[in-house]
């Protein structure tokens, strides 16, 4: 009883949100500013009971490099490796391979059979001279472009150093049961130093 007091105590000690007013009918259109000195717009009056919104300028463009980013729409096969060509300043991603994560006849014999998940596994090689930050992403379309799943994931902890080849596992989760009826893959890259 108590936690739910607590939580509408809270929504009543919330402000309503602000209210949009409503555009003014057809106003004359202004006349084209000149390029030289565009003065800031003044603010909008606050509502009843509220304070003035403080109007920010636009943020400077920072000098920061942009990550790096690679996406295309590739052909599917599931079960299958799937070998790529796809180098991203210095990260070169050599295959993907999508299945369930199964226990194999012989292994432990009492998980035959068992289901771990579905994935899409990615083969990555740092071919740069810095550690790099991959994150990946892939969604599978089937021949009539419509969506069977999505997938995501990359290092969590850590990097991938020069010279190193590693393995991600980008898991299904949910939306997954259609997968191996896929006709079409998008791939995502995104990376870091």
């Amino acid at each position: 009883m108590q936690p739910l007091l607590f939580v509408a105590l809270l929504g009543l000690a919330q402000e309503p949100p602000l209210q949009v007013p409503p555009p003014t009918p057809a106003a004359p259109a202004p006349a084209p500013e000149s390029p030289k000195a565009a003065a800031p717009a003044a603010p909008a009056p606050a509502a009843p009971g509220r304070p003035a919104a403080q109007v920010q300028p636009p943020a400077p463009a920072t000098a920061e490099t942009p990550l790096s980013f690679y996406a295309a729409n590739l052909p599917y096969a599931w079960d299958r490796v799937i070998p790529l060509a796809i180098t991203v300043d210095g990260l070169k991603v050599s295959s993907i391979f999508f299945n369930r994560r199964e226990v194999r006849p012989g292994f432990f014999n009492l998980l035959k059979g068992a289901e771990f998940g579905t994935r899409a596994q990615v083969e990555v090689t740092n071919t740069g001279k810095y550690p790099k930050v991959p994150g990946f992403a892939v969604a599978v379309l089937d021949k009539d472009g419509r969506l069977l799943g999505v997938a995501s994931g990359g290092t969590k902890f850590g990097t991938i150093k020069p010279g190193e080849t590693e393995t991600f596992d980008l898991n299904f989760t949910q939306v997954k049961e259609r997968l191996a009826s896929g006709d079409r893959f998008y791939l995502a890259i995104e990376l870091r130093n």
